[in-house]
């Protein structure tokens, strides 16, 4: 089984900052791309920034230079600094990391997992 646990949402005033974090754990195999989506209020998922296994980095217009996404391999985990922070970045924030694990009859198996997801609101 594996599990991702996300940390370090909450209520922020606009032009402040957060850092999320999400650790991924359990029988994990490798961990290629992983990354940070966000769903705001009666809108759809959309990817804020995504880091693959080589650090490559792409991110959303919308956050350029505002967020930072880093990966720390050996933790199996990746963090998103967001600065200067907007009344339009309030959503729910979910990591998604693309993970294999070894099935049985050494199997691998690669899928993409979930966070359970994180309230970042930004409002004075």
């Amino acid at each position: 089984q594996v599990q991702l646990v996300e940390s370090g949402g909450g209520l922020v005033q606009p032009g402040g900052s957060l850092r999320l974090s999400c650790a991924a754990s359990g029988s994990i195999f490798g961990i290629d791309a992983m990354g940070w989506y966000r769903q705001p209020p009666g809108n759809q998922r959309e990817l804020v920034a995504r880091i693959t296994s080589d650090g490559s980095i792409n991110y959303a217009d919308s956050v350029k230079g505002r967020f930072t996404i880093s990966r720390d391999n050996a933790k199996n985990t990746v963090d998103l600094q967001m600065n200067s922070l907007k009344p339009e970045d309030t959503a729910v924030y979910y990591c998604n990391v693309k993970i294999t694990i070894i099935q049985p009859f050494g199997i691998r198996r690669e899928d993409n997992y979930w966070g359970q997801g994180t309230q970042v609101t930004v409002s004075s």
